[in-house]
C-alpha cells in the first residue's frame, strides 16, 4: 500500500485552517448532499405523472425510486475505495459530471426501460459524490472541527429533501415532470465549476489492487437481499424470492471469508476491531431501517384515508425538514465539544418519541399534530446524523477515510431500502397489496371502514419502527462502554472510542 506522490496545477494545499478555502470546500460538498437528497424526495411525487407520461406499469414505476436507491448502495463501499486510490475530490468531481449527465438523460427519457436505466447511471453519480463527501470533510478539517462541518452538511440533506417537496411539487403541478431532472444540470455544472476552483487536490494517492472477486461477492450479495425484499413488496413469498435471498446471505458470508484471506481487501474489516466503528455502522443501518419508512407511510395517510394530495400532504412534512436541518449544526458542536454518543443517542431517542405518535394516528387526527411530530422526527434525525458520522470519520484512520465513509453510507442505504419495502409491505396488510401501492404513488385515495382498517394496519409498521429505533439507540448507547482505547496494528492511527 504506497503512496505516491502526485502534483497538481490547478489546487494547492488542502490546509484545514485556511477557512476560506475550507468553507468554500464545504458549501460544494452540501450543494453535492443537496442535490442527491432532492431526488430522494422529488422523483416520489412525480410519480403518478411518470407512470401516465410514460406508460409505465403500476408494479414497475417504484423502481425509478429503488433503481437509484440499490445501485447506490452497492456501490457505496467501492467507490470509497476508488477515492483513496485515485483521489476523493477527484472522484467526487466525477460524480457531478455523471449525476448531471444521468440527470439530463433522465429528463429525455421515452419508456419506462430508459427512465430506470438512467437513474441507475444517475445513482452511479450519486455513490460517487456521498460516498467521498464525508471523507473529504474528514480531509479538509481537523478531528475538533469535523462534528460542526457535518452538521452543516446535514443542513444541504434537510435543504435538499425540502426543495424536493415544494419545488418537486410546483413542478409537477404546473410544468413538466421532466424539469424536476432538467433542475439538476444547471446546479450541478455550477457546483463542478467551484469544484474545480476551491478543492483542494489531494497529492498522495493510495496505490492497490482492485479486489474483483470481493467487489463481485459483495454486489451480487446485497443485490440478492435487496431484490427480494423490493420485490416482496409487489408480490408474494415464493422459493424464487427464499432463493434470492439465501443466495444473498451465503454471498455475503463468502464475501467475509474473501475479504479475511486478501493482502488488499476492498473493506479492511480490521475496522470492525475499532471499539466505536461497529456499533456506529450498525446504529446508521438500523436508524435508516426503522425512520426512512415513515416518511412515506406518513404520505400513504394522508394521500390515502385523508385524502389530500402529493403536494399538500408533503408540505405539512416541511417543518420537520426545516428545523431538523437547523439543528444539525448544533448537534454538530455537541459532537465536537462533549463527544458523539450523547448526541446521537439522543436523536435516536427524540425520534422513537416521534414513532410513537405516529402510532397513534387515526382518520381523525387533527393535520397540527403531524406537523408537530414531524418536528420532533426532524430534530432527533439531525441530532443522530452529523454525530454519527463525526464518529464513524474519528474512529478511522486517514489513509482508509474514504472506505470508512462509503461503509457508513453502505450501511444506511441497506437499512433505507429496506425501510422502504417496508412500507408497501406493511400497507398490504389490511388491503390488498396494487391497492396499497397505488395509494403509495397517489393514484387513488381510501375513505369508510377501508381507510380506518389502512390506518389500523399502519399502527404495526410505527411500532416496529418503534422497535427498530430503540436498537440503533442501544447500539449508539454502547459506545459509552468503550473507554479503553483498543488500536489495531494493522490500522496505526485509529481511535478505539471516536466520542
Amino acid at each position: 500500500m504506497g503512496k505516491v506522490s502526485q502534483g497538481s496545477s490547478r489546487r494547492t494545499d488542502p490546509d484545514g485552517g485556511k477557512p476560506v478555502r475550507a468553507n468554500l470546500a464545504l458549501v460544494v460538498i452540501m450543494t453535492g448532499v443537496l442535490i442527491t437528497a432532492v431526488d430522494t424526495t422529488i422523483v416520489v411525487l412525480a410519480l403518478p405523472i411518470i407512470e401516465r407520461s410514460l406508460k409505465v406499469a403500476l408494479a414497475d414505476v417504484i423502481w425509478v425510486v429503488i433503481g437509484y436507491l440499490l445501485i447506490i448502495t452497492l456501490l457505496a463501499t467501492q467507490v470509497g475505495r476508488l477515492g483513496d486510490m485515485f483521489g476523493r475530490v477527484r472522484m467526487y468531481e466525477a460524480g457531478f459530471l455523471i449525476f448531471v449527465l444521468g440527470s439530463a438523460l433522465c429528463a429525455l427519457s421515452w419508456n419506462e426501460i430508459s427512465i430506470i436505466a438512467f437513474r441507475i447511471l444517475q445513482g452511479i453519480g450519486g455513490a460517487l459524490i456521498s460516498a467521498n463527501s464525508g471523507a473529504i470533510i474528514a480531509d479538509l478539517f481537523p478531528k475538533e472541527r469535523r462534528g460542526r462541518a457535518y452538521g452543516y452538511n446535514a443542513i444541504g440533506w434537510s435543504l435538499g429533501a425540502v426543495l424536493g417537496i415544494v419545488v418537486g411539487g410546483a413542478i409537477v403541478t404546473y410544468f413538466s415532470w421532466r424539469w424536476i431532472f432538467w433542475i439538476n444540470v444547471p446546479i450541478g455544472i455550477g457546483a463542478l465549476i467551484l469544484a474545480f476552483r476551491v478543492l483542494p487536490a489531494n497529492n498522495t494517492r493510495e496505490k492497490h489492487h482492485i479486489d474483483l472477486v470481493g467487489m463481485l461477492a459483495l454486489g451480487l450479495g446485497l443485490f440478492g437481499i435487496l431484490w427480494a425484499m423490493t420485490k416482496l413488496a409487489t408480490s408474494s413469498l415464493d422459493a424464487t424470492l427464499i432463493g434470492y435471498a439465501v443466495s444473498g446471505v451465503i454471498l455475503l458470508a463468502i464475501f467475509v471469508f474473501i475479504e479475511n484471506h486478501q493482502q488488499e481487501p476492498m473493506i479492511h474489516m480490521d475496522l470492525f476491531r475499532v471499539a466505536t466503528m461497529t456499533p456506529s455502522l450498525l446504529a446508521a443501518m438500523f436508524q435508516a431501517l426503522g425512520n426512512y419508512a415513515v416518511l412515506f407511510l406518513v404520505i400513504m395517510y394522508l394521500q390515502g384515508p385523508r385524502g389530500l394530495s402529493p403536494l399538500n400532504a408533503s408540505l405539512l412534512l416541511v417543518p420537520g425538514y426545516v428545523i431538523g436541518g437547523a439543528v444539525g449544526p448544533l448537534s454538530g458542536r455537541m459532537s465536537d465539544k462533549f463527544g458523539s454518543v450523547i448526541p446521537a443517542t439522543f436523536g435516536l431517542l427524540v425520534q422513537v418519541i416521534a414513532l410513537f405518535f405516529y402510532a397513534h394516528l387515526s382518520d381523525t387526527t387533527g393535520l397540527w399534530l403531524i406537523i408537530v411530530v414531524s418536528v420532533i422526527n426532524g430534530i432527533g434525525g439531525s441530532s443522530f446524523f452529523p454525530a454519527n458520522n463525526s464518529a464513524v470519520m474519528k474512529a478511522s484512520p486517514q489513509e482508509v477515510f474514504g472506505i470508512a465513509s462509503g461503509m457508513l453510507r453502505t450501511f444506511a442505504n441497506i437499512g433505507m431500502v429496506f425501510s422502504f419495502s417496508l412500507a408497501i409491505l406493511v400497507a398490504s396488510r389490511s388491503i390488498s397489496r396494487n391497492l396499497a401501492f397505488a395509494i403509495f404513488v397517489g393514484t387513488a385515495k381510501l375513505s369508510g371502514p377501508v381507510a380506518r382498517a389502512f390506518t389500523t394496519g399502519l399502527h404495526a409498521a410505527f411500532y416496529a419502527s418503534m422497535v427498530l429505533m430503540i436498537i440503533a439507540a442501544a447500539l449508539s448507547a454502547s459506545r459509552l462502554l468503550s473507554k479503553v482505547p483498543r488500536r489495531n496494528e494493522n490500522l496505526s492511527g485509529a481511535e478505539a472510542t471516536g466520542a
